[in-house]
């Protein structure tokens, strides 16, 4: 795939031969930083805390790619959202998610008895 955004950015194949705009060198992609940053809040500086063999320079060349292609990679969340809705589908629930629903429901009996 082509390399995009000097040195910082390059597009490759996911497991699923979808293209995603990774951090060079890296297998973080740049969804990954904008989840970080945008949905659980952490700044640049948290988010290099977070991820230490990072650079700030690399996580802010992937804030600034977000920004410049914003639709493409909300697409590209959307799409990863729905293949995991699939995959849930065929294979129903983990086994953490199990015993939250077992553990839910013991609360629940305990409190109505």
């Amino acid at each position: 795939m082509a390399e995009v955004a000097g040195l910082q950015i390059e597009s490759r194949l996911n497991r699923d031969g979808q293209p995603r705009a990774y951090l060079a060198g890296t297998r973080v992609r740049v969804q990954d930083i904008y989840a970080m940053s945008e949905v659980h809040g952490q700044t640049p500086d948290e988010i290099v805390r977070s991820l230490p063999h990072l650079s700030l320079a690399q996580v802010h060349a992937a804030l600034a790619y977000f920004f410049q292609h914003t639709g493409e990679i909300l697409q590209e969340l959307r799409e990863d959202e729905s293949m995991v809705q699939q995959f849930r589908a065929m294979t129903g629930p983990g086994p953490v998610e199990q015993k939250l629903r077992q553990s839910t429901d013991a609360n629940r009996d305990s409190v109505s008895s």
